[in-house]
């Protein structure tokens, strides 16, 4: 998928947060987000779009600081989460994709940031359903992505989730398969992990749909619920899973 692509992508993955959080009790636990309520979800994810889009307007060749932005926090209403989504999928269409600046993955441009909020807002998307106690659904596609992305910026992500400093191993070999779709290999080393085109052995798999394997791999399902399925070495699985979260 392209950068404007993406923008879309974003423009209606925002549209179905505000629209959850309109009708939603601020006060609500959030239960795949331990210690939070919808109105922390709402002024995370609003804080997010504003951050970016600061970010993006002054193609920031470092990270800024929200206290450097003077972003102010406005109470975290449907109609201010809205403004957020409105300001920053403008500025991301009016933006070169291929503009160098700060990301904290590994592509270091503008594009890096249309992708990463699509997936950012659908997976707090999905916590606020499961909030309300409604239904989730994803295209295969955009989930298959969103795991896509995750895996690979996984290994950038120790500066804000220090447990990715867990993710070594003996050469062992990992595989995530979504069912009907796209296969990702790690291999654990003891310095951390590295992605392989391909193994002639792997000594634990993870498969199942596309969504339910989305969900395992961002903690929003436990595994034992989930209808995915491992074989293999089990503990390779619970140890991924334990340390690569995104916080």
């Amino acid at each position: 998928m392209d950068h404007l692509t993406y923008c879309d992508l974003l423009e209606v993955e925002a549209g179905r947060l505000v629209a959850l959080a309109t009708n939603a009790d601020v006060s609500a636990p959030v239960p795949s987000c331990p210690d939070w309520t919808v109105g922390d979800l709402t002024e995370h994810v609003g804080l997010v779009y504003r951050r970016v889009e600061y970010w993006v307007r002054v193609l920031a060749p470092t990270r800024i600081s929200m206290s450097e932005m003077n972003l102010t926090r406005a109470p975290a209403t449907a109609a201010w989460l809205a403004e957020g989504g409105e300001l920053v999928v403008g500025r991301l269409r009016a933006s070169d994709p291929d503009a160098a600046m700060w990301a904290w993955g590994e592509d270091q441009h503008v594009r890096f940031w249309s992708r990463r909020l699509v997936h950012e807002t659908l997976v707090h998307r999905l916590d606020l359903e499961l909030a309300l106690g409604l239904p989730s659904e994803v295209d295969d596609s955009v989930a298959t992505d969103a795991i896509d992305e995750f895996v690979h910026n996984v290994a950038r992500s120790g500066n804000f989730s220090s447990d990715v400093k867990n993710l070594v191993g003996d050469d062992e070999v990992l595989r995530f398969a979504c069912a009907h779709g796209p296969t990702w290999h790690i291999r654990l080393h003891r310095e951390g992990f590295e992605f392989v085109d391909s193994a002639e052995r792997v000594d634990a798999v993870l498969a199942g749909p596309a969504l339910a394997l989305l969900e395992v791999l961002y903690r929003r399902r436990d595994l034992a619920t989930s209808p995915c399925t491992v074989t293999g070495r089990r503990e390779l699985v619970e140890r991924w899973v334990a340390n690569s979260a995104l916080r």
